[in-house]
């Protein structure tokens, strides 16, 4: 026999939030984000009229730099769906996750995953699509000024993650200070693994 233990600081995932939204349940929804604001978002004020842009900032901000986090070790998660996708951006439930041997944008750790939808070369682009199904369940919690604010956020994503993706490899290469070629250094590196 064998006992298999899942820990985690919260279990609530962006479709925590969709299912209720779909279903329209807009009171309950309200509630369940307010509690998660207040478990998880100590820095976000619940009387503060735009708690819910705040921590849709959070949350884009923070996938941001956990997808690029994943990137620079080479891990990719076997399943990036919005139910497996956390509030909090920890990573959990990642099913038939692996790590790469060697560079290679197109591995995918799960054997399922027959479209390749989830190969690590497509982790950020996946974690836009979750963010924009989260904004889709908040919108009816937004006035027309903070739907119009957290596009404009979501917007911000790819920025954000290609600044921390070059962040974190400038410092596997031990790359100091600001120089124009770094990027152009690191896309190089990358290509030429690929042919390793």
């Amino acid at each position: 026999g064998a006992i298999v233990l899942r820990l985690a600081t919260s279990w609530f995932r962006i479709g925590s939030l969709e299912i209720l939204a779909h279903s329209g349940e807009l009171d309950l929804q309200r509630r369940l984000l307010d509690f998660i604001i207040q478990e998880h978002f100590p820095s976000i004020a619940m009387n503060n009229s735009n708690r819910y842009l705040e921590f849709f900032s959070t949350v884009v901000s923070e996938t941001a730099n956990l997808i690029a986090l994943w990137m620079s070790v080479g891990f990719a998660h076997g399943v990036c769906n919005t139910d497996n996708f956390s509030l909090l951006s920890i990573t959990i439930d990642y099913g038939p996750f692996g790590f790469m041997d060697s560079y290679d944008p197109n591995f995918v750790p799960n054997t399922s995953d027959d479209e390749r939808r989830y190969k690590i070369g497509n982790q950020a682009n996946v974690g836009l699509f979750n963010l924009s199904k989260l904004l889709q369940a908040l919108k009816p919690l937004l006035d027309t000024r903070q739907k119009q604010l957290a596009s404009q956020i979501l917007e911000g994503y790819g920025e954000r993650y290609y600044i921390r993706f070059i962040e974190l490899f400038k410092m596997k290469l031990g790359l100091l200070g600001e120089n124009e070629d770094d990027n152009y250094l690191i896309a190089f590196l990358l290509k030429v693994s690929l042919l390793c």
